[in-house]
């Protein structure tokens, strides 16, 4: 008997407590927490904290104007998330700045946004965990862990938009206004799976929080 694990929430399928083994599980089965799909699950077993020993640089770089307004804006949310409402207001007003001078192309396809999103979870997630780790930057971590998990469940929503364009039309899309986690479903869970905020944080998509 095997243990699954979920990489969005860390929820556990126990074959031997739930009598019924991972592979038998129908294809549609989800994380009963966060809804993540069962093929993002992971046996126990390949569940290991690996830190990637890629190249090192001491250089730095002038960051552009669109990575300004989205380290603001992650600054905004993280302010709001520890109740900072004034400061958190502050950096929304510097990301927007930012946001106007920034010359970033908007991504238009779905092929090209899976690009980008494998890009991040094959190297860019890896070289920032090392550079934090070593750096024992743990709030840099955890908004790294943050950003992985909504990327790895982004991921997974786009493979199933294209097995089937109508999914989203049958049931409710919520969205944490703190970390970005996306929930598909009809009753969102309690509190954020991934950054712990309560329910109220989580947005439908189309109305108003």
């Amino acid at each position: 008997m095997k243990k699954y694990i979920c990489p969005i929430c860390g929820y556990v399928y126990d074959e031997a407590k739930e009598g019924v083994k991972f592979v038998d599980l129908k294809d549609d089965w989800k994380c009963p927490l966060c809804g993540a799909p069962k093929n993002l699950f992971e046996a126990e077993a390949q569940v290991v904290e690996e830190i990637e020993e890629l190249e090192e640089t001491d250089e730095l770089r002038e960051m552009s104007y669109g990575e300004i307004s989205a380290l603001c804006s992650s600054l905004a949310r993280g302010c709001d998330k520890q109740y900072l409402f004034e400061e958190a207001k502050l950096f929304t007003k510097l990301s927007d700045y930012y946001n106007k001078k920034s010359k970033t192309k908007t991504i238009n396809n779905l092929d090209e946004l899976l690009s980008k999103i494998n890009e991040d979870l094959e190297k860019n997630y890896k070289q920032a965990r090392l550079v934090a780790t070593k750096k024992e930057d743990r709030g840099a971590l955890r908004v790294i862990t943050w950003g992985e998990k909504v990327s790895m469940i982004l991921k997974s929503l786009i493979n199933q938009y294209e097995q089937d364009k109508n999914f989203i039309n049958k049931t409710k899309v919520y969205v944490c206004d703190i970390c970005g986690f996306i929930y598909i479903g009809d009753n969102k869970p309690e509190i954020c799976p991934v950054c712990k905020v309560p329910s109220f944080k989580l947005l439908e998509v189309g109305k108003e929080g």
